[in-house]
């Protein structure tokens, strides 16, 4: 795998990642009690973005390395019983 592939695998799964992420630990400012003036009651009273973007960039890391596995492993999609056998011809 090519570096410049392997940078743009990465950050299509660290921004999946991050995704899955940002729902964690999310105390709204109704809940807190303490809304500010011009947002809503739904808004994050604290995001805590920058701990999210660690916790999303060492999960990323980790799902990276299980695909880097994989995909250097030599299993492919043939070697999964259920589908069907394809072959080249048409």
């Amino acid at each position: 795998m090519r570096i410049g592939t392997a940078v743009a695998i990465y950050f299509v799964i660290w921004w999946i990642v991050l995704f899955a992420v940002l729902p964690l630990k999310v105390r709204t400012q109704g809940e807190a009690g303490e809304v500010v003036p011009g947002t809503p009651a739904s808004a994050p009273a604290q995001p805590e973005l920058l701990l999210k973007a660690g916790l999303t960039t060492v999960l990323a890391g980790i799902v990276f390395a299980l695909f880097w596995a994989l995909m250097h492993s030599g299993i492919g999609l043939d070697d999964i019983p259920f589908l069907p056998k394809f072959s080249g011809a048409v």
